[in-house]
């Protein structure tokens, strides 16, 4: 047997260029640019995952956020179209500790540098990330900003204040589809539509390799417009912002619910579900974002390795005194909702994300259960 090939990708390295990160407490960061030069800002979060990370950048539910990877390597698989969840990169920024230039990966000739580049992405590489994670988990979520250009701190701080809250942000409809399209076999024996928040491609691929026929329309389309369509079940996906401020969207589900239609809520979802049969949401200290967090099926009794992102949650004692929906998973690290039902409604929804791509497969059987549920409400 001959030995594997190794392909890296040799290429000229830049010269570094000085770039700060400066967060809203008045901590200030140096390191040197990554991707685009120039100036952008956001809420920071960090991630956890170790894989991945191109698919973190184009998911819409980071839309409007700085990302840190905690993983130290960044960069060592170069960038492949395929691993797109959507067709841009959504984040605002991103920091990372050592980044890598050079890649091995013989299927793609395409590298993190250009392909930030490419979707005029800026960031910061040469950064303690380990300190920063530190300073977010404890101090909470904060607006940040990177620059390559602006170094005196006093109008950085100006440019940096100009940066909105993410609470009583509403942001699906920045990122949803502007007109609706199809997905899957036309014919096909389940109909879903999916009301698009910010939805990534390996949910729709979740639910086509399933033999469904998808069609996915935009955040503010009405009930009775998805209506004409005539699916047999609704999907509510994942997306940024708060969902508090989603008053579009609460009554379209509202409306679902009082029409006796199948739903299922992924992240997001999760959260307007809630909201639309009266339970509370918070904004979270600093969320759940990462490919290896632990809930319990409390119906099975069986745990998930789960993948996550989060900033807003489902408030539990608003759930607990609920006689509309009831708790059916939750977080083991912090016992946090990670998953509901509605009370007599054909209509269940979890907080974390069952494609993972990559990720973990423990919670894919969710999909199936939504089918399932299809299946019964038609019959």
């Amino acid at each position: 047997m001959s030995r594997p090939t190794l392909f890296l990708r040799l290429m000229k390295l830049p010269e570094k260029q000085k770039a700060i990160l400066l967060l809203e407490d008045g901590s200030i960061f140096s390191g040197y640019s990554i991707g685009l030069t120039g100036t952008s800002g956001g809420e920071i979060c960090f991630n956890t995952g170790m894989t991945g990370y191109q698919e973190i950048y184009t998911d819409p539910s980071y839309f409007g956020q700085i990302i840190v990877n905690t993983t130290s390597h960044i960069g060592n698989y170069g960038a492949h179209p395929d691993e797109d969840e959507s067709l841009n990169i959504q984040i605002k920024g991103l920091v990372v500790n050592d980044f890598t230039y050079q890649f091995s990966r013989n299927t793609t000739d395409l590298s993190l540098d250009q392909y930030l580049k490419n979707h005029k992405t800026v960031g910061i590489a040469g950064i303690d990330t380990r300190k920063l994670v530190r300073q977010i988990r404890t101090k909470g979520a904060m607006n940040a900003i990177i620059t390559t250009e602006i170094f005196d701190v006093d109008n950085l701080k100006k440019e940096l204040s100009k940066i909105p809250s993410m609470e009583a942000l509403e942001l699906s409809s920045k990122v949803s589809t502007i007109e609706p399209y199809t997905v899957g076999e036309d014919g096909a024996a389940v109909k879903i539509a999916v009301l698009d928040f910010g939805v990534k491609k390996s949910i729709l691929k979740g639910f086509e390799t399933r033999g469904c026929f998808l069609k996915v329309f935009p955040a503010k389309t009405s009930f009775e417009e998805i209506q004409k369509w005539n699916p047999d079940g609704y999907f509510l996906s994942n997306g940024p912002g708060d969902p508090a401020v989603m008053d579009y969207a609460i009554e379209t589900v509202k409306t679902i619910l009082e029409n006796d239609k199948p739903i299922f809520g992924i992240c997001l979802g999760n959260q307007l579900l809630a909201l639309a049969v009266g339970v509370e949401t918070f904004k979270m200290h600093h969320g759940h974002r990462g490919l290896n967090h632990p809930v319990i099926n409390l119906q099975s009794g069986l745990s998930e390795i789960t993948s996550q992102n989060h900033g807003f949650a489902v408030k539990m004692d608003s759930l607990e005194k609920s006689d509309k929906a009831e708790l059916t998973h939750k977080n083991l690290n912090d016992n946090t909702v990670e998953g509901l039902k509605v009370i007599n409604k054909p209509a269940f929804s979890v907080q974390y994300h069952p494609e993972s791509s990559p990720g973990p497969h423990d919670s894919r059987y969710l999909f199936d259960d939504f089918i399932q549920l299809i299946k019964e409400h038609k019959s």
